[in-house]
């Protein structure tokens, strides 16, 4: 894989990287902000049912609110998030704080959120689907708004080399760190190289299956790491 990154901008510190559920939760709230502005601030509720949402998600995920709560907790402690508990309201309201973290202007935190949810894209995905976050004029308007995000220090996105038979490149988030993006590349790769002839053979069945179960994995080593941090 060759992700294209500028010059010094490899080489981040572990500790600042977002695991896979702190990701979701922020993506939702920055989701939710623009979607649902009359229910903005979330409560731990709604914020769990959007992480847990089956449309616009890749991947789909099952969070209880524990899960949801915590990492909330940790989120609040490294200021992506703040808690605001209204007089007379018997419970915590959350909204996320990357728009003031990372000194973004809407349209670029649309971006970012979409790659967040949905994985990776290309350009002409993400004006599509980027619906009320932001209305982009041109495909155009999106390039300029990813290459701002690229050339951010340390950066939050990557440009990927183009597939086989594609004609455009896709981006993914750097939130999660390179190798992260690396095996999200590699199974997007994976599940693309089956065509569909193959789909209903023997052979594409366990090659979706092992896909599926990559994904598994990548969510169940961000829980043993969420249920780590509780005992240090």
């Amino acid at each position: 894989m060759n992700i294209e990154l500028t010059a010094g901008e490899k080489g981040s510190d572990n500790a600042a990287l977002l695991d896979a559920f702190e990701i979701r939760v922020l993506a939702v709230l920055a989701e939710k902000e623009a979607l649902t502005p009359d229910n903005y601030p979330l409560s731990l509720n709604a914020i769990t049912n959007g992480c847990n949402q089956l449309s616009s998600r890749d991947p789909v995920m099952a969070l209880s609110e524990e899960t949801v709560y915590d990492v909330l907790q940790r989120l609040m402690q490294r200021k992506f998030v703040n808690g605001i508990t209204q007089a007379g309201a018997r419970t915590t309201k959350y909204e996320h704080r990357m728009r003031i973290k990372w000194s973004l202007e809407q349209e670029k935190l649309a971006i970012l959120t979409i790659l967040m949810l949905r994985g990776l894209q290309t350009a002409g995905e993400i004006r599509t689907r980027s619906g009320r976050l932001h209305e982009f004029k041109s495909v155009a308007d999106v390039e300029l708004g990813l290459q701002f995000l690229i050339d951010k220090y340390p950066p939050l996105v990557a440009r990927l080399d183009r597939a086989p038979g594609t004609k455009e490149p896709r981006y993914g988030q750097l939130l999660s760190g390179e190798e992260a993006l690396a095996r999200q590349e590699t199974a997007s790769g994976f599940a693309g190289s089956v065509s569909a002839p193959q789909q209903g053979s023997r052979v594409a069945q366990l090659e979706e299956e092992v896909q599926r179960l990559r994904l598994d994995f990548d969510g169940l080593a961000a829980q043993f790491e969420a249920f780590k941090r509780q005992f240090e």
